[in-house]
């Protein structure tokens, strides 16, 4: 096995950075050195803690453009998203600098007792497996409110933006966080197996796909461990006979198209009633033509290539195999290396690999349907519970039928999407417990019952 991984620009295969990969002896000297750390940060105040929120933030600020840079470098993303990810941690660092005393303020509850009152207190040590689609937001939605509850954390990105995971971690010592509050492990999965087992850790928060999260999931279990659990998802994306595609296509396309398709909660399953079907494909295509394929640091790009040469090649078989069971292609299904060009495909079945599995790229199959009903019992059939997206003019009957989606999140006429103010999560094989919001600064916490008699 090498020791070392190698940070490999996508768009034209050119290497960024290699980078040594830390010994065990090395991981669980950082791993000792977080646990001391929360013994101090623990006990620091709120507003002390929220003063390093504000610097993280303003250090983003005054870093957008390399970071931007590096994230687009490292995973392909187009460089005007990059910005977009950056501006968004912003928004999260606000966020919490504004909110987090509230959320963890003891909540007072009448009882028996002369006082009795709910307490939230760190749970300590809290290991994160971050993946490299949003190589900095993924990191941060987690690390800040985790942080700014009074935990430490350690951070296993991806390898292929391990730098930036470095520079994530510079921007926390930079920003006065006490050493060893936030530290980046550049190390393989089966150290990082040993440091979950290790009783200095307490929790986990892993996003990434299905079969990570059952193995994560697993060893956590075994040593009675928290998870959080972010995985993959096959969002379905309704759009109903009194859609307004003139209004809403463009945000449809996003939906599937952002960060050329690599996104858990991206529409996967176009699920479109038969009155409105022919004019979604026109005007999907169409649009989806316009976007623009050029190196991601140009300001123009839209498209991209996928983050590694590997997932273009798994994007290839799902669409062979519904080629193979009678999907007809619209449009793209080319593929060159890490490139594969955005794929629309028609006449598709639930039998197909591009139904029942995550299209983790810029692949959109759409299904023809009757009505809401037939449309809604193809959506939920799916073994994933992320997000589901429904299109309409008729927004009082689409109420009626939020509780008919199992999922994490239901939005009508807008893209799913996460924001600091409302929590994210999903349920089935997509993962259990929040982020973001109150929810996800209470996930890492000991939520105790005190009670006093004087």
């Amino acid at each position: 096995m090498s020791n070392t991984i190698k940070s490999i620009n996508p768009y034209n295969q050119e290497l960024i950075e290699t980078y040594t990969l830390e010994t065990e002896t090395q991981v669980f000297s950082k791993l000792k050195m977080a646990d001391k750390a929360f013994n101090d940060w623990k006990n620091e105040d709120i507003e002390h803690r929220t003063q390093l929120l504000i610097n993280v933030g303003n250090i983003l600020e005054e870093r957008l453009e390399p970071l931007s840079k590096l994230i687009t470098l490292e995973m392909g993303k187009p460089i005007q998203e990059s910005r977009a990810e950056i501006n968004k941690c912003i928004f999260l660092c606000d966020f919490y600098t504004t909110n987090a005393e509230e959320f963890l303020a003891d909540q007072i509850i009448k009882t028996d007792a002369q006082e009795s009152f709910i307490s939230y207190d760190p749970l300590g040590v809290i290991l994160a497996i971050m993946p490299w689609n949003f190589p900095f937001w993924q990191v941060l939605r987690f690390a800040i409110p985790t942080l700014a509850a009074g935990n430490t954390v350690v951070v296993k990105h991806a390898s292929n933006v391990t730098g930036c995971a470095l520079a994530l971690q510079t921007i926390f010592e930079d920003a006065g966080f006490n050493p060893g509050c936030f530290q980046t492990l550049v190390t393989n999965h089966k150290v990082i197996e040993k440091v979950l087992e290790d009783p200095i850790v307490k929790a986990v928060s892993l996003t990434g796909s299905e079969k990570a999260g059952r193995s994560i999931a697993k060893v956590a279990g075994q040593h009675l461990k928290k998870a959080v659990l972010e995985l993959g998802g096959n969002n379905a994306c309704i759009v109903l006979d009194d859609a307004n595609l003139n209004k809403y296509i463009d945000t449809i396309v996003k939906a599937r198209m952002l960060n050329t398709g690599q996104s858990c909660i991206a529409a996967k399953r176009f699920i479109v009633t038969e009155n409105i079907y022919d004019a979604f494909v026109d005007k999907f295509t169409a649009k989806v033509k316009t976007l623009k394929y050029s190196n991601p640091l140009n300001e123009e790009t839209e498209i991209a290539t996928l983050a590694r040469e590997d997932l273009a090649t798994d994007i290839q078989k799902q669409v062979d195999d519904a080629i193979q069971k009678g999907a007809k292609v619209v449009l793209g299904n080319q593929r060159d290396k890490a490139y594969f060009a955005p794929t629309i495909l028609t006449e598709v079945t639930k039998d197909m690999a591009v139904f029942t599995e995550e299209t983790f790229g810029p692949v959109a199959p759409i299904f023809k349907v009757k009505n809401i009903e037939e449309a809604l019992e193809l959506a939920t059939n799916s073994k994933f519970g992320l997000g589901t997206m429904l299109f309409t003019e008729d927004t009082e009957t689409a109420t009626e039928h939020i509780s008919k989606i199992p999922d994490g999140a239901f939005f009508i006429n807008e893209m799913v999407k996460s924001d600091p103010r409302l929590p994210f999560g999903g349920t089935k094989a997509s993962g259990y417990g929040r982020e973001l919001s109150v929810e996800g600064i209470h996930e890492f916490v000991n939520v105790k019952t005190v009670y006093i008699n004087k």
